[in-house]
């Protein structure tokens, strides 16, 4: 029997809700553009840029920690895929959220995702600029400068069209596999011939001799896991292009599926080949390990080609980041707890209000770059872990809720579904709960961010009873023009 057929035939369950937030969008994206944008999202910065720091705190046992926040992160993409299987929407969990916690919950969960994205476009940018500054030929061009001609070009090419951001993240997400499938080829022959690397013979030695597998303990483990959560940050994309994709139900639980051995092979065997190679000291916050080793190698040019490859995975998460965001704050700006100028969207059924409101956002971080450079990067990184941190946990609650509604009305669920739920919905929530309290044990970035996501609540909490008056009570049942006027209701049979 044909997969895909057997998919549409059992996980179909309508459940009569239109979400004002959803209307408008085109469905331009094609099956290879949804399943690149999978692989994309689990594939980004955090890896690229983001590992080396993480090794220096743990070492080796980084890979293990990356096993353990894999295994999380697919419990909560199934989640949301099964969620997609019930009702594909572009506002994803935005849209789920007002369906199963309210309107409030959809208000905080926005918001939340906003920080998230918000704050990885300033990571990003900040990434580009860090990679272009390996060539001397940028050397002289301030890094604050770079950061920002990479926002306006991103920009200006998310809001032409859905297809061309589709386009986009295919050959970005296809450079980037790509370049990690030959980075591993290549390492693996210079493990199995012994060839040495910058006077060291690559082999399980060079774990054994520095320190072993956990060569500062295990408590620094706990301490990157927020770190390791944010590198997987951007596998939710894929409930969010579902809202725009031709044939949604039919591609999502492939793509949700291939989540898990992307993470098993890219991330912890990345990590671990990066310890075979070289020493893990060799590895320095700052500069991409795929870039350390190519460089070490010899190989002419090797560490330049390496490192246009990490520029384009900045580049593909810079571009997700906008294509998300917008999304999020148009559906917000629906219901009335948005921006009114999210609501826009152009002739090409783009909501170009809401990607030019995180281009401003992506402006402050550009002066952060001009104020301080160096320290940008690690202190947006955990910010955006904790948004991600609350869009997961929204995720698996709205799951969770959805269950429990399948039960009481005698309905089944979709055929693609979160195995043993409730239970993995429990055991998730609490192990996103303790990453965040692990974050005390870092007196030094992790506190201070902690203390920031504090304000950022009580901007929350003022913002919600800000707007809580001017709620769209007809949100999901209501239908929205494309010029972004206001919503109007639709007849009472069609709920």
């Amino acid at each position: 029997m044909d997969q895909n057929n057997e998919v549409r035939a059992t996980d179909v369950a309508s459940p009569g809700v239109v979400d004002a937030g959803d209307s408008g969008y085109r469905k331009s994206l094609k099956r290879r553009h949804m399943s690149m944008i999978a692989i994309g999202g689990s594939i980004g910065t955090g890896l690229f840029l983001g590992a080396s720091g993480r090794m220096e705190i743990a070492g080796p046992s980084l890979a293990v920690v990356y096993i353990v926040c894999g295994f999380f992160a697919f419990i909560v993409v199934r989640a949301l895929g099964e969620l997609v299987m019930y009702r594909p929407s572009s506002g994803a969990f935005v849209s789920y959220a007002r369906e199963f916690m309210g309107e409030k919950g959809a208000f905080s969960v926005g918001w939340l995702f906003f920080l998230d994205w918000g704050t990885t476009v300033i990571a990003d940018i900040t990434a580009i600029a860090l990679y272009a500054h390996f060539w001397s030929f940028f050397t002289p061009i301030p890094q604050w400068l770079l950061a920002l001609i990479a926002l306006v070009i991103v920009m200006a090419m998310n809001i032409t069209s859905a297809v061309l951001f589709g386009e986009l993240e295919y050959w970005f997400a296809l450079i980037k596999v790509g370049a990690i499938v030959l980075f591993g080829i290549l390492g693996i022959y210079f493990i199995v011939t012994q060839t040495p690397i910058a006077g060291h013979t690559p082999g399980l030695a060079m774990i054994a001799d520095n320190g072993g597998f956990f060569p500062k303990g295990i408590a620094p483990m706990f301490v990157i896991a927020l770190g390791v959560v944010f590198a997987y940050g951007g596998t939710e994309m894929v409930g969010v292009a579902a809202g725009e994709a031709k044939d949604a139900r039919a591609v999502v639980p492939r793509a949700v599926n291939s989540i898990m051995w992307r993470i098993m092979l890219f991330y912890a065997g990345s990590v671990v080949l990066f310890t075979l190679l070289l020493p893990w000291t060799s590895y320095k916050a700052g500069q991409s390990p795929f870039v350390t080793v190519m460089n070490s190698i010899g190989i002419p040019y090797a560490g330049d080609i390496m490192n246009l490859v990490v520029l384009t995975a900045a580049m593909s998460s810079l571009n997700a980041g906008l294509y998300s965001t917008g999304r999020t704050l148009r559906s917000l700006a629906a219901a009335g707890t948005g921006p009114k100028f999210a609501n826009r969207m152009n002739k090409a059924g783009v909501p170009y209000g809401g990607i030019l409101i995180t281009t401003g956002l992506g402006v402050i971080g550009v002066i952060l770059n001009l104020i301080v450079p160096g320290q940008v990067f690690e202190i947006v990184l955990n910010l955006a872990g904790l948004g991600i941190v609350g869009v997961w946990g929204s995720i698996i609650v709205c799951h969770w809720l959805f269950v429990r509604r399948m039960k009481s009305q005698g309905r089944e669920r979709p055929k693609f579904r979160l195995p043993w739920a409730p239970v993995t919905n429990g055991i998730t929530l609490v192990f996103l709960a303790v990453v965040v309290l692990l974050m005390a044990l870092d007196p030094g970035v992790g506190r201070i961010t902690l203390a920031a996501f504090v304000i950022v609540v009580i901007l929350m909490v003022v913002g919600w009873y800000r707007v809580r008056g001017r709620i769209n009570p007809e949100a999901l049942t209501s239908t929205i023009d494309i010029t972004g006027e206001a919503p109007s209701p639709v007849e009472a049979d069609q709920t």
